[in-house]
């Protein structure tokens, strides 16, 4: 079990985390019509729009009620309407998420009873629009949690309560924020393979995923529909995919009766073939072939690779449930992780992380800590810690704005660890130091260290 070190600076260098409010907005996106709304200042929104668009590289819906002073003062309730109602009326969205910020929070707004009395007195004019609210203040949690409640609030406000008719062929899925673009749409792919028809929640893959309509739509294009959210109670299996999802799941299960199962990861072998046969006995079929030829090309990859990666130290630093994704999949080809710092010390999955200690911290910790190790893991903003500890980077999680198509980059299921097992053995390759024949020869090297040594002090 790996010890958790909690964070004792007072200030962040090089941040590592991003804020909950921008983690609720990133589910947010994965809906089909939606439109996320920052209930806060008008800063708080662009920061996390310009991560959103370096990262996706596309345009992202984004508004925000853009609270001033006087508003602060007096209360966001009528800047909160006005917001709702203009938006209604202008891009006619089929959910408006709103994610609470620092700025509201502080002054501890009932934003839920503002919101509820908006619904009653305004609920001709909203017809055809769900609203959500998650509580997601700047100062705690980070990108995991934000996404967590936002899912769980979705849940929660959309979903028809009680028992309902089973459909023995429905499965819901519910991806954590580290779950790619390409991971989405692998994952639906291989469940319907087995005869099942998976509703994926959030599912950024039809949102996120680079398609460009034939003409603008002002909100999410793509995603999960807000009918599908409605029904999810009519499922056989919830599958939830990471711990940050158990929240979501266990409302499900409290709602409907559908019961789940927890992933901690579905990167590597052992979890990809959990998976497998979890839809194997809810299908009461056979692995398809090509499921088959992937788990037998992933045993190749990690004989070829495990030569390359054994021993090698390994330094990340992600949110929770990334990085033990991560962390699980270098052990498993016979690394060893050196350094592990995370966002927040809450999580449940950090005590399970294949790591002596964990760090809580920031990226300043992770260029502490990383001194000697063979390969950094982290997002972009790590670039500048890898270069001055000369050490490659992998860069993983959000955001990547500094390479293309991070959203495509398929991490789990048997093709997505013999994917990751391919670029990780790539990028140990292309910085290794061949040592010189000089260096192979003992006995060489040991006459010349001498022929040195003898130069020197003749200069002496």
């Amino acid at each position: 079990m790996a010890h958790i070190l909690p964070q004792t600076k007072s200030a962040g260098i090089n941040p590592l985390k991003s804020s909950q409010p921008l983690g609720a907005a990133f589910a947010f996106l994965g809906i089909d019509g939606a439109m996320p709304l920052f209930h806060g200042s008008q800063g708080c929104a662009s920061f996390a729009l310009v991560l959103l668009g370096r990262h996706f590289k596309e345009t992202i819906p984004l508004q925000t009620t853009a609270m001033d002073e006087i508003a602060t003062i007096i209360g966001g309730r009528d800047r909160l309407e006005e917001a709702i109602l203009n938006l209604k009326a202008r891009t006619r969205p089929r959910l408006i998420g709103i994610c609470t910020t620092a700025l509201v929070e502080t002054r501890d707004e009932d934003v839920a009873g503002d919101l509820a009395n908006i619904k009653r007195k305004r609920a001709t004019e909203l017809t055809g629009t769900e609203l959500v609210l998650a509580s997601t203040p700047d100062f705690d949690g980070a990108i995991e949690e934000g996404w967590s409640k936002a899912v769980t609030a979705m849940i929660e406000g959309i979903t028809r309560p009680g028992t309902q008719k089973r459909d023995p062929t429905k499965v819901v899925i519910l991806p954590g924020w580290n779950i790619t673009v390409a991971d989405i749409e692998h994952l639906r792919e291989t469940v319907e393979s087995f005869g099942l028809t998976p509703v994926i929640l959030p599912d950024v893959s039809g949102a996120l995923d680079g398609t460009v309509p034939d003409h603008w739509v002002p909100t999410t294009y793509g995603g999960t529909k807000v009918e599908h959210i409605r029904d999810l109670g009519a499922a056989i299996q919830c599958i939830a995919i990471g711990e940050q999802m158990r929240r979501p799941a266990e409302a499900l299960q409290r709602l409907t009766g559908v019961p789940y199962v927890l992933f901690e990861s579905l990167t590597g072998l052992r979890n990809a073939d959990r998976f497998i046969w979890l839809l194997t006995a809810m299908s009461r079929k056979q692995a398809p072939a090509n499921v088959r030829r992937s788990r037998m090309q992933l045993q190749d990859a990690m004989l070829d690779g495990h030569f390359h990666l054994a021993g090698k130290q390994i330094a990340i630093a992600s949110e929770p449930d990334q990085l033990f994704q991560f962390a699980d999949f270098f052990t498993g080809m016979g690394a060893e992780i050196t350094a592990a710092v995370t966002t927040t010390g809450t999580s449940k999955t950090l005590q399970i992380v294949p790591a002596d200690t964990v760090q809580v911290g920031d990226l300043g910790d992770l260029e502490r800590l990383a001194a000697g190790a063979d390969l950094l893991v982290t997002h972009s903003h790590g670039r500048q810690a890898a270069k001055r500890l000369g050490i490659p980077l992998m860069r993983v999680g959000f955001p990547v704005f500094d390479r293309l198509g991070s959203q495509h980059k398929l991490t789990i299921l048997y093709q997505g660890t013999r994917d990751m097992i391919y670029e990780v053995v790539n990028i140990v390759q292309a910085n290794q130091h061949p040592p010189t024949p000089g260096a192979l020869d003992p006995i060489c090297s040991r006459e010349m260290q001498n022929e040195l040594n003898s130069s020197s002090l003749a200069r002496q």
